[in-house]
């Protein structure tokens, strides 16, 4: 079937297909259909075999037809460099880690990187001690899964110029740097392996990516696009030290770096506090044994309202992330006193009074299903006394909140069909549904999937860009299990091919 297609073709047919989506106005039922293309739009849907198959024909065998999925929250190239390290995810203890990393292999740098471990519920205490015996003289990072803290031994810490004590732990902006060091090392290795990993996430059904790497993300995506880059579509953040060299170069949200539009310019993007794992996301109430620690507001309200009057300003959208209840409030006053447009990125915990103010102010709320799974033991014990919502899906949906899922990659895969199923079904590897009531139907789940959002439902009709995917099943009709195993047939960007099985 379709032998004689092959990545980078156009295609002008889709034979055989079935549309899903509760949004449908369509009278096909789940009858199969042709969908025809042109200029890499959708021109017309008719019965399969109702009008001409002219140029090239995909033959869908009976597939499902969706529109493209996007990853609303991916920092690119750390999560390209993923590959190159030591994966912490299972460890149990500092101990266990710190006996991995001393046998981790050295990179071409010189160094030992290991990522994704979470600290939070181990039972023995990350010290420098530790780690120094294991690792010796080799310079060696452990990144954590929410990669606000870092873990480096002595030989690293000289490396990086950082002062010797008895953790070795570096946290929130000086975290930030370590990563940001590690992942501007060798930019054409970076390059590569994010071309590999975007090829990756197009045979997931990926048709666009928010980029929110902590760099001067503009120089990157230029330098990819020159070497021929054509797999996904990017829109890129910016952080505060670069705005008003974003502004002055006139980089503006939507603005496109080259001339077919697929690299455009983002939004700017402020940490305004910590994260739930570093114990360092601003709420509320204290941490369970620390009763002065109400985690940390990083960047100040006064200073929030004006990066984002200034970014509005200039035509950027705005990308807030903030976890806590209080940051979650800071933003969303920043939003009411400014009219910037946005994103909330993340919204973990929110307080039942700002639920609603979501929908009201017209803030997307940027969140990442797959983190309410990994960190259900977490949130029932160190934000057991918060009384916002967790992970509030169904309340945010309910009260008119635009949803656009992500993964935040490295933190959680990459996986579109793996954010939905934890969205939708609260679970993951038999374990009983985590606070089912804020679970969302599986079209709300699908749609919050797609460019636009949750608001913008996912049917397809003519006139509407060939961002699409064939998969193999109908995902609104599937088990938790059968949703994460959903596989693309093809992934299409304006009809041109960027995956095909």
């Amino acid at each position: 079937m379709n032998a004689g297609l092959q990545r980078g073709d156009a295609v002008e047919v889709i034979a055989n297909t079935r549309l899903t989506g509760m949004d449908r106005l369509d009278p096909f039922g789940e009858e199969p259909v042709d969908v025809h293309l042109a200029a890499g739009r959708i021109i017309d849907i008719a019965p399969a075999g109702g009008l001409p198959r002219r140029g090239a024909v995909f033959d869908a065998d009976g597939g499902w037809l969706i529109p493209g999925l996007w990853d609303h929250h991916v920092h690119t190239v750390q999560w390209a460099l993923v590959a190159q390290r030591e994966p912490l995810g299972d460890v149990t203890s500092a101990a266990e880690a710190a006996a991995r990393m001393g046998a981790a292999p050295v990179l071409a740098d010189g160094r030992r990187v290991g990522t994704g471990f979470r600290d939070a519920l181990w039972p023995d205490a990350m010290t420098l001690a530790v780690l120094d015996a294991t690792t010796g003289d080799t310079p060696t990072y452990l990144i954590n899964a929410d990669v606000h803290s870092v873990w480096l031994n002595s030989a690293a810490l000289h490396r990086e110029g950082h002062p010797l004590d008895e953790t070795g732990v570096l946290r929130e902006e000086p975290a930030f740097e370590i990563s940001r060091r590690l992942n501007a090392a060798d930019p054409l290795v970076g390059d590569e392996l994010v071309g590999v990993a975007l090829q990756t996430a197009a045979s997931r059904g990926i048709v666009g990516v928010v980029d929110l790497d902590m760099a001067w993300n503009a120089e990157a995506w230029a330098r990819r696009l020159d070497a021929g880059f054509d797999t996904t579509r990017i829109r890129f953040g910016i952080y505060p030290p670069q705005l008003e060299r974003a502004l002055a170069e006139g980089l503006a949200s939507g603005g496109a770096l080259d001339a077919r539009g697929l690299v455009r310019v983002g939004p700017l993007k402020v940490i305004t506090d910590g994260s739930l794992g570093t114990r360092t996301a601003a709420c509320s109430h204290a941490y369970p044994g620390d009763p002065h620690n109400h985690g940390l507001l990083t960047v100040a309200p006064d200073v929030l309202v004006e990066l984002m009057v200034r970014a509005t300003g200039g035509g950027l959208q705005c990308a807030v992330h903030a976890i806590g209840d209080v940051a979650n409030s800071h933003a969303l006053d920043a939003f009411a006193s400014t009219g910037a447009t946005g994103t909330i990125e993340h919204a973990q915990l929110v307080a039942h009074a700002d639920i609603p103010r979501f929908g009201r102010l017209g803030v997307g709320a940027s969140v990442q299903p797959e983190h309410a799974i990994d960190d259900r033991d977490l949130t029932d014990t160190i934000w057991a006394t918060q009384t916002g919502i967790p992970y509030a899906l169904r309340s945010l949906a309910t009260a008119g909140a635009n949803l656009l899922f992500g993964s935040d990659a490295p933190v959680a895969p990459l996986d579109p069909w793996a954010a939905m199923a934890a969205a939708v079904f609260r679970t993951r590897d038999g374990r009983p549904p985590w606070r089912p009531s804020e679970g969302v139907d599986a079209a709300t789940a699908l749609a919050a999937s797609t460019e636009g959002g949750s608001l913008s439902g996912s049917a397809l009709s003519p006139g509407v860009v060939a961002d699409l995917v064939v998969i193999d099943r109908d995902p609104l009709s599937v088990s938790e299990k059968e949703l994460r195993a959903t596989a693309a047939r093809a992934t299409m960007i304006e009809g041109r091919l960027t995956h095909l099985s």
